[in-house]
């Protein structure tokens, strides 16, 4: 569970409060408003998962380790530039996430205006939580509760250590010895890599003269919503990574172009 840049101190508790109803016990809070909201007397029953909790400065950094990255919201405001998902159909995909050893973050905007254009960049998916349009904000604490009972009681019955980024533990068939079965899966890119490989990319564009300065910044979002469009794995990852390390040296270094190669045109680099 990851809030970001909440306000309200009591809100965090009452965020907290609800992960042990269920549960979960790995919270992140991202550049929280006040300093003190460790103390909020809100989290009944959840000190410790409270005095435990990770803080960052950034969301990059509080998801970096994660696989897939569920930012949450209503629709009334927003118009959603990756693929929306709803809470009763979120369960298998958790499922799915999990049973291949993948890390989850659940992530949260402050409640004055929710997740920004820029938080969600970094997320594979949105949630949505479907509210009146009359009344579509909802309390931060309240809409950690709805997602997780949700999650709990009608998509998806949460596994013991889910909360610890722990997959469920699969019965070992036989008499000790586990059958042969298919090919475990590679693992999903993380989206620490993933934001690593949109630097590679954006250093190389830049050297390329892909765009103009003015262009950047949003050539810098529209990178990282591509690369979690794609669903690539970690082998992926890496060997996109090599490949763009080899141009971006090769343009910081023209001079060891091969003389039996054309060099790079402007026009071929639009």
């Amino acid at each position: 569970m990851v809030l970001v840049r909440p306000r309200n101190p009591l809100n965090i508790g009452a965020a907290a409060r609800a992960m042990a109803n269920f549960g979960l016990s790995r919270l992140c809070v991202v550049s929280p408003f006040e300093p003190h909201w460790r103390e909020a007397r809100s989290a009944i029953g959840a000190p410790d998962l409270l005095q435990n909790a990770k803080e960052t400065e950034s969301l990059a950094e509080a998801v970096a380790d994660c696989s897939l990255v569920l930012g949450t919201g209503t629709l009334t405001y927003r118009k959603p530039e990756q693929e929306v998902v709803t809470l009763p159909a979120l369960g298998p995909r958790i499922a799915s996430e999990l049973a291949r050893g993948g890390r989850i973050a659940l992530v949260f905007g402050p409640e004055n205006h929710g997740l920004t254009r820029e938080d969600l960049s970094r997320c594979h998916l949105l949630v949505e939580i479907p509210t009146d349009s009359r009344q579509p904000s909802m309390n931060l604490g309240q809409a950690v509760a709805v997602c997780l009972y949700e999650l709990a009681a009608r998509a998806f019955p949460l596994p013991a250590g889910a909360g610890q980024g722990i997959p469920p533990e699969t019965p070992v068939p036989g008499a000790g010895q586990p059958e042969p079965g298919p090919a475990q899966p590679v693992p999903a890119a993380l989206s620490g890599s993933l934001d690593l490989l949109a630097g590679v990319v954006e250093q190389t564009m830049q050297a390329a003269g892909y765009s103009p300065r003015s262009m950047q910044a949003a050539n810098r979002h529209d990178l990282r919503l591509l690369l979690r469009r794609l669903h690539l794995n970690q082998r992926d990852v890496r060997r996109i990574l090599g490949l763009f390390r080899r141009v971006l040296w090769r343009l910081n270094n023209s001079r060891h172009w091969p003389r039996h190669g054309p060099r790079p045109r402007p026009e071929d680099t639009d």
